[in-house]
């Protein structure tokens, strides 16, 4: 089997995405326990070069579910703190290891990594998040069932409201044409992804641009936000929270939306900024079931990558 990378959201097809997914619908439904054994003797790396809650507990507990290894690593706690090249510790950690999950700032440093011989998923980088975007697409799909309708994400409109240039809002860029829906990214000027991302995605998909945030929102399916502030933007936390001003999603912006529509953040969440406590906590709030589902999306996604089928 060729050795395949998850680094971005177009490092799949359509089909294999779908795989992916139902794949971990079965997981989810299956009692703890029952593949404890999967991974037996194998090791899987977690290496952060950023801080992370969701993205380090759902790798480690996932493989440790599989009866594989999991090997956490910090840029403190190994030599990366020392200067070794990224691209060395990838040669290293292939030797050891059977994969690599690995969360930076650089694309530069993830390509690097995806250099090893084993393979690699991007666990957040400066320009994309695949693992939480693929993880919210399999959120949307649920609750479309639980209520009834089977039908899936294509077609639907899906906002994501705030800092559209943040690598959570690009990769819903990279999925919109993948998965065929209408993505509407709506944030204030000087917040849009590139432009030559947002015109490769309109050549095959459906992708709306405002600088409204009830436009955005409007006949949505699905309302999604972020920090406006993401990790190594601290500095301009003050200036983001004036350009922000007025973005935060609430009652008002969610009246714009579809009666059915389900409300998204990948967490962490700064409270009464991007989104306020009604909403978060509100009955169109699937934000803790989009929370637990990472584990599940990212169990499928290791054996995907790995080969491994389930009897």
């Amino acid at each position: 089997m060729a050795k395949r990378d998850y680094l971005k959201m177009t490092d799949m097809t359509l089909a294999e995405a779908h795989r992916v997914l139902r794949l971990a619908a079965r997981l989810k439904e299956e009692p703890k326990g029952r593949r404890a054994t999967l991974l037996a003797g194998r090791s899987i790396a977690v290496v952060l070069e950023k801080a992370s809650t969701r993205t380090r507990v759902s790798f480690e507990v996932g493989i440790a579910q599989f009866g594989a290894h999991p090997v956490v690593l910090s840029t403190q706690g190994s030599q990366l703190a020392r200067g070794e090249p990224i691209r060395d510790t990838a040669r290293v950690l292939a030797r050891y290891c059977d994969a690599i999950a690995f969360r930076t700032s650089s694309t530069a440093r993830l390509l690097e990594m995806a250099e090893a011989t084993v393979p690699v998923i991007n666990a957040l980088s400066d320009d994309g998040h695949p693992v939480q975007v693929l993880s919210d697409i399999f959120t949307i799909q649920e609750a479309l069932a639980a209520s009834g309708d089977r039908s899936g994400i294509a077609g639907r409109r899906v906002a994501f409201l705030g800092d559209c240039s943040s690598n959570m809002a690009r990769s819903w860029l990279e999925a919109a044409p993948l998965f065929d829906f209408h993505l509407v990214l709506a944030g204030p000027d000087g917040y849009m992804p590139p432009a030559d991302e947002v015109e490769r995605a309109r050549a095959t998909g459906h992708v709306t641009i405002t600088n409204d945030p009830r436009e955005g929102a409007a006949s949505a399916d699905v309302v999604n936000t972020d920090v406006w502030a993401s990790m190594g933007q601290e500095g301009e936390a003050e200036r983001r929270r004036a350009a922000f001003a007025g973005w935060t999603v609430n009652a008002g912006v969610m009246k714009k939306a579809a009666s059915h529509a389900i409300v998204l953040h990948c967490l962490p969440a700064h409270r009464g900024e991007e989104i306020d406590d009604e909403t978060l906590e509100g009955p169109r709030s699937r934000v803790w079931d989009q929370a637990e589902n990472r584990l599940h999306v990212q169990k499928a996604l290791m054996l995907w990558l790995l080969g491994v089928e389930l009897a």
